[in-house]
């Protein structure tokens, strides 16, 4: 079975809808969205609705959860703030009920989603590996050999021995023996200064994990950030993807 392993979206309408026109001409089956569906970008709702309208298994991330207000935005930067609430009233009533009953982590036969880390409840941020060795031990204890994570934005491959390099477009064979963590990187907003859109494929039957980049129409995008009054930086990181 094949997977698209999709992540923070951030609000950004025009990313989504290239990142799910990828995932259909490739024709992968199932999707898994990773959270973070609102937050920064001008199109919320509309992402929201898209997602629920294709019945896609989504987690909570920590803008979704402010955002319908499950949580108080602790640690949030101004313009995260300013962005988070004019996302709260943006939200239909339904799209934000949807929001506040999502899961924090879903469990599959092969690999366990989540949006930050495997702790549930827990917001930290997995860059380094020496961050995610302290997760990857659990995981093993758990008997998880494969956990797929979003929050950073920046796609990346973590294991007991190492960090294995994602270029563009790149595959990646799993070995049975090692535990992963594995960032297929956002959707919406990519932080690792390329500007296109970043979803991951997981192939469960051979245990192959595909980094996938797709363009899409960022200027629209990042029109929208201005034309709704969000702060003007969170429409020029869409140029630079950082």
């Amino acid at each position: 079975m094949r997977y698209a392993i999709i992540s923070d979206i951030h609000g950004n309408l025009e990313a989504l809808t290239a990142a799910l026109e990828t995932i259909d001409q490739r024709r992968v089956p199932r999707i898994v969205c990773l959270g973070d569906v609102v937050g920064y970008g001008a199109s919320p709702d509309e992402c929201v609705s898209l997602i629920r309208g294709r019945n896609i298994p989504t987690i909570l991330g920590n803008h979704d959860a402010v955002a319908c207000g499950l949580e108080e935005p602790w640690g949030f930067n101004q313009v995260a703030l300013s962005a988070v609430k004019w996302t709260a009233e943006q939200l239909g009533p339904e799209n934000s009920a949807w929001l506040k009953a999502l899961p924090m982590s879903l469990e599959y036969e092969s690999f366990l989603a989540v949006h930050a880390t495997p702790e549930e409840s827990d917001w930290d941020y997995m860059f380094s590996w020496e961050e995610t060795l302290p997760y990857i031990a659990r995981l093993r204890e758990k008997n998880h050999r494969l956990c797929f994570f979003g929050h950073t934005h920046c796609p990346g491959i973590f294991s007991e021995d190492g960090v294995y390099a994602l270029d563009d477009d790149s595959r990646f064979m799993l070995d049975p023996g090692k535990v992963y963590l594995i960032n297929p990187g956002s959707v919406g907003q990519p932080r690792d200064d390329d500007a296109r859109a970043s979803l991951g494929i997981f192939d469960t039957e051979t245990s192959e994990f595909e980094l996938v980049r797709v363009p899409y129409a960022v200027d629209a995008a990042a029109k929208r950030i201005l034309d709704a009054g969000l702060p003007g930086f969170l429409a020029e990181r869409l140029h630079l993807g950082h």
